[in-house]
């Protein structure tokens, strides 16, 4: 990318054209050139065949002038710096500050091409296009102007994987302001592509921005967190102060309190273990976290159905909807 500045001191990021999509263009646009311009001679010699030589050999320069010379600046100027072999390389020639260029940038680049194209067949401008930082050739120089590619490959953005449920809320207290967005980036760039690393560098690589984050945020990375989970569940917490600063506090993230009570849950450790491939190592069960077995749970068959009829009966009285013992449940956020 290629960074040009406005007249208005606003910073423009351009791709450059480069040699080979240059030369294709030129290439493209001699062809049609040179064929117009047989066109144009066969039709002039068969309409000036009465005509003495000295008249014929003026109507042929100004025929080569006109149609090689002219005919390309003409193009460049009406179309804004888009000729046909640029238009089918997706190219096009901008002034230095990003601007559409005029007929005088035109006729300078169509000028000075003559001598490094035409002339040369083309050397001296590939030097000076390979040599350029910008792959811009004498005439661009002088003109000041710049060939830029217009059709960029758009990159598909990955998907950031979600953190593991067990880790959902534990870092809502973290100070992220430290934080600078490079490093945001850094993060969510592995984390969209840390599939298709190879597993010992992903895992050197998670390692070094846990640590990094962990320094800007002033907390340890906790023990037996993978660090590519500690890494979705930093970047998770993130969207979510965001997502609460931009729709207000009734936007709640999926760290609310049934998300915290995971953590107490059993059953959460099937889908984390089922996450753990995503992050290459599978997590490490926190203390405390472990349902342990209630005593019905080791009970034996004929245990339990003695206790079972040794149940009471229920009392038919209705308990009022005040005086009900809580159920566990938490409503949804």
């Amino acid at each position: 990318m290629s960074e040009l500045v406005t007249g208005e001191a606003v910073a423009l990021e351009l791709r450059p054209a480069r040699l080979p999509s240059r030369a294709l263009a030129v290439l493209l646009d001699l062809v049609a050139a040179v064929a117009v311009y047989v066109a144009v001679t066969i039709a002039v010699v068969v309409s000036t065949a009465s005509l003495d030589d000295a008249a014929q050999t003026a109507l042929s320069i100004a025929t080569f002038v006109l149609v090689l010379v002219g005919g390309p600046i003409a193009v460049e100027t009406l179309s804004h710096g888009r000729s046909l072999g640029k238009m089918a390389c997706g190219l096009r020639v901008v002034r230095d500050d990003g601007g559409p260029i005029r007929f005088r940038h035109a006729l300078v680049r169509g000028l000075i091409g003559v001598i490094e194209i035409l002339m040369t067949f083309g050397v001296v401008a590939c030097i000076a296009s390979f040599v350029s930082a910008r792959g811009r050739r004498l005439g661009d120089v002088f003109a000041g102007t710049l060939v830029v590619r217009e059709r960029i490959p758009i990159a598909r953005t990955g998907f950031v994987p979600p953190p593991p449920p067990w880790l959902a809320g534990r870092f809502s207290g973290l100070d992220l302001s430290a934080v600078p967005d490079g490093l945001w980036l850094a993060v969510r760039q592995y984390l969209t592509r840390m599939q298709q690393l190879d597993p010992q560098v992903g895992w050197s690589m998670a390692e070094r921005l846990a640590s990094d984050v962990a320094e800007r945020t002033g907390a340890p990375v906790p023990q037996g967190v993978p660090p590519a989970a500690y890494l979705a569940a930093i970047v998770h917490e993130r969207q979510a102060r965001e997502a609460r600063r931009a729709f207000g506090s009734g936007a709640s993230s999926s760290a609310g309190p049934a998300a915290a009570a995971a953590p107490a849950a059993g059953t959460a450790w099937a889908a984390a273990g089922a996450a753990s491939d995503a992050y290459g190592r599978p997590p490490v069960v926190p203390p405390g976290a472990v349902a342990q077995p209630s005593d019905a749970a080791v009970e034996s068959p004929g245990e339990a159905v003695e206790s079972a009829g040794r149940a009471r009966p229920a009392e038919s009285h209705e308990v009022p909807a005040g005086e009900r013992p809580g159920t566990g449940f938490v409503p949804p956020a």
